[in-house]
Parts: C-alpha cells; structure tokens; sequence
C-alpha cells in the first residue's frame, strides 16, 4: 500500500514540474537564454504520507533553452519553444549598407505582440552586432508608435504616409545620420531688352501689404532640379520664361522648422512678355526700370538684396560668369544630375546638357 502511494505522489509531483516547466519556457526570460545547450535541473517536492514521515521524491527535467532561429524568405520568423506550440515572432528586417537594419512593417499586429517581437529581434541583431534599427511605420500602423517609444526608440522623421523611428544598439556614440537639414529656395532675376525687370508684390507671408516689389521666389519640390524649380516657379506666378544661369546663392540656418536654408538665384530670359498673374499668390506683377527696383528702401537696407542686385547688373554687363547646370553621370548611379559650374572657363564634355 505505501509503494502504491508513493507511486502516486510520484506521478503527482511529475505533473507539478512540467506545469512549471511550460511556465519558465512561455517567459520572456527565456529568450535571454540563446541557442545553449542542452541542462538538466533536479527538483524535489517533499510530501508528508503520515505522521511523523516525509519522502522526498526527486526527478530529472530535461528543460531546453530557447533557440531563435532566421529565415530570410519568411515575413514572420519564430522562435519555438521545446512544446513547439509557443511561438515569439521575429520581425523581418533588411540588411543596410552602415551595419544596421530595416524594418518595414506592412501588416496590422497588436501591440503586445509588436513588443514581444521587437524585444526578440532586437536580443538577435545584439548578438549580430548590428547597429542602427530603424522601423518605418505607415499611418496605418499608428497603434504601434507607443509601443515603439516605450522599447527606447525615437523619431527621425515623418513624411505624410509614414513615420520613421530610429534605435541605436551599442554602447558607442550614435552615428546615425540626422533628417534632412536643409530647404531650397529659388529666386529669378528676368530682364527683358529695355533693362526693366520682373518683379511681383505677394498676397501672403512676411511681404504682405507691404508694398515691396520683389523679384519671384520660391521652393523647389522633392526630386526637382534646382534650374527646373525656377523655371517652374516663374511659370506659375507669371508667365512663361526659360532659365540661363545661376548666379549666386545663399545658405542661412534656424530657417524654415529651425532646418537650413539654400537660396539660389538664377538669371532667366524672357520668351515671353505678357504676364499672365498667378491670382491664389501673386497680388500684382510688371516689369519695371531696375533703377526703380534698386531705389526701393528694402534694397538699400538689406545688404543680401544690394549684393545680389549687384550680381545681376555685373552679370547684365557682361562681367559676370555665373553658373550652368550641366548633366552628368556618376559611378554610384546610372541617373543623370546636374552640376552647376562656370561653363565660359570649363567647357561641359557632353553636348547638349546646357539648359
């Protein structure tokens, strides 16, 4: 009768240690444990059978460590438990060329399962050594923000679709490039054959009701050229004109958002001198004697605008270079771009790329 019972307190205690053991191996602390071998834990209970006797009841547990392991033609990598019915799964990430990686999440995921993956991934690109994690959230995704925050990561940018977050993993200074710095704006010095000039009063920003005439101005857009920016912008505000050649430019910081800004100049020739005004931003427009332009107190009290209408009259007179965008091509990309350089001293080699 007590084999019997001891058999089955036995049995009994068995059932206790594999609870406990399906317990430690759903934990996040067992994904600290990587890719170890094998190790055997004895564990005992104590059971009182009657009065004044205890047996000991030891067993040997196999308790296997957690193993993560990667494949990179699979959106969700997992990580098995010894059951193979827990599943912590990695986040897919690319390879970028500064030893970091990137993630782009695609598919709606919970919250509690986004950091349950994150916190794997990041323990794997640790023991790769990788260093920079950045993570590019759709809008879509906007759940998942928090939860990025609360595991130490922080914004580098947002565009309109998606917001980028950054991480950086050694104990090292951060590297990681900074977001865009810089704004370009462009400014069209246009004068037509009677040496009158085009300028243009704005119905909005700091030259509102102020009665300065000011040469058109503007911002070139995302993947545009600084020479198609001008064109565009003259276009837009009062008519049709084609660029000849940068003159000078600017760069000042704490600008725009406290980012940089680059203000170029360009010379552009008329095609056309019926001045046809842009009505949303453009209160009046015409062409007037550079004289008059030169006389306004706004020119005489900023030395910026003196410098550079004195540009435009050296180059007016033939005495100043300036310079051309020219097309070319570099090593690092078969896309053509252009370089802006002094094309009456340095010949382009490429026929044509003058615009």
């Amino acid at each position: 009768m007590l084999s019997e019972m001891f058999r089955s307190l036995y049995r009994s205690s068995l059932l206790s240690v594999y609870s406990n053991q399906s317990l430690f191996l759903s934990s996040s602390s067992a994904l600290c444990n990587h890719q170890r071998k094998p190790h055997f834990s004895t564990l005992y209970s104590n059971f009182v059978v009657s009065k004044g006797l205890k047996v000991r009841v030891a067993s040997l547990l196999n308790i296997r460590s957690m193993s993560i392991q990667v494949s990179s033609s699979s959106d969700m990598q997992q990580g098995l438990t010894e059951s193979g019915k827990n599943h912590v799964g990695l986040l897919t990430a690319s390879n970028d060329n500064h030893g970091g990686v990137t993630v782009e999440m695609k598919e709606p995921m919970d919250s509690e399962v986004f950091v349950s993956s994150l916190r794997a991934s990041i323990i794997q690109w640790r023991q790769q050594g990788k260093k920079g994690i950045w993570i590019k959230l759709p809008i879509e995704l906007v759940n998942l923000v928090e939860a990025a925050v609360k595991e130490g990561f922080v914004y580098h940018h947002a565009e309109p679709k998606y917001l980028m977050l950054v991480y950086w993993i050694p104990e090292t200074v951060n590297t990681l490039p900074a977001n865009a710095t810089h704004r370009v704006g462009i400014g069209a010095f246009v004068m037509n054959e009677e040496g009158k000039v085009l300028v243009v009063q704005e119905k909005s920003g700091k030259f509102k009701g102020t009665g300065v005439w000011k040469f058109p101005t503007g911002v070139v857009d995302e993947g545009e050229d600084i020479c198609m920016g001008a064109v565009r912008e003259v276009k837009e505000e009062t008519g049709v004109f084609k660029l000849l050649i940068g003159l000078t430019y600017r760069q000042s910081h704490k600008s725009f958002f406290d980012k940089s800004d680059l203000f170029f100049v360009c010379m552009m020739r008329p095609l056309s001198f019926d001045i046809k005004k842009q009505e949303l931003e453009i209160e009046a427009a015409q062409w007037m004697p550079i004289e008059e332009y030169a006389a306004q107190p706004f020119v005489q009290n900023h030395e910026l605008f003196k410098y550079v209408l004195d540009v435009c009259l050296k180059k007016k007179e033939k005495g100043y270079t300036g310079f051309s965008p020219v097309l070319t091509k570099s090593s690092f990309s078969n896309r053509q771009s252009f370089l802006y350089l002094n094309s009456q001293d340095v010949k382009p080699t490429s026929s044509g790329n003058e615009q």
